[in-house]
Formats: C-alpha cells, sequence, structure tokens
C-alpha cells in the first residue's frame, strides 16, 4: 500500500508559475516511477510529467520547457517526495492534477495509485 499527500495548485495567471508538490509513503519498494496527470473538463487525462527512481523524466509535449518534475530519494524505501514546478502557465494548463504512483511509468494511467487531486486554475 502506497499512500499520496499532494499539495500546491491554486489559481495562476497566465505567465505565472505554480509548484505542486506529492509525498509518497508506505511500500516505497515497489515504486518505481511517481507522476502527475491531469485532467481537464472534458477531457480525457493525460501524463504531465513523470519521474523514475534514478532520475529518467518524461514530460507532455504541450509543458516540455516550462515544466520541471525532480524527486527526493533521500529516505529511500520510506517516503519519496516529487516536486512539480509549473512556469510560463497557459490558461490550457488549467485541470485537477493528480500524484500518480506505479513500478513502471507505462502501467501509471492504468495500474497506478492515485491522489485525490488537487486544482490548478490559470486565469486573469
Amino acid at each position: 500500500q502506497v499512500a499520496l499527500v499532494e499539495s500546491g495548485g491554486g489559481l495562476a495567471q497566465p505567465g505565472g508559475s505554480l509548484r505542486l508538490s506529492c509525498t509518497a509513503s508506505g511500500s516505497m519498494f515497489s515504486i518505481n516511477a511517481l507522476g502527475w496527470y491531469r485532467q481537464a473538463p472534458g477531457k480525457q487525462r493525460e501524463l504531465v510529467a513523470a519521474i523514475t527512481r534514478n532520475g529518467t523524466t518524461e514530460y507532455a509535449d504541450s509543458v516540455k520547457g516550462r515544466f520541471t518534475i525532480s524527486r527526493d530519494n533521500s529516505k529511500d524505501d520510506d517516503e519519496n517526495t516529487i516536486t512539480l514546478e509549473m512556469n510560463r502557465l497557459k490558461p490550457e494548463d488549467t485541470a485537477v492534477y493528480y500524484c500518480v504512483a506505479a513500478f513502471t511509468i507505462r502501467i501509471m494511467s492504468d495500474f497506478g495509485t492515485w491522489g485525490q487531486g488537487t486544482e490548478v486554475t490559470v486565469s486573469s
């Protein structure tokens, strides 16, 4: 069992910045990949960014160059924390952002453990 605690999000103006954090704890030995998905109203959920234990990252094309994901493994099997720095935000970044944990990035969507979600709104 893995527990995910998300923080951050909120309201930002276009061009602004926000930071999301997610702390994963529990059976971390089975978790290699941590990341963020998002779902906007009326749209399918999509992978925003993910990072593996060894630092390999994957980003959606729409956020490359604007968002940065990082991971703190210092507590190793007890607790991992990921941070998503979101810069140059656009209205189309508005969505509910979910922290997800899984053995690999590829199975995150279907077999991952999902957080409760945090809202990000980009509006002037």
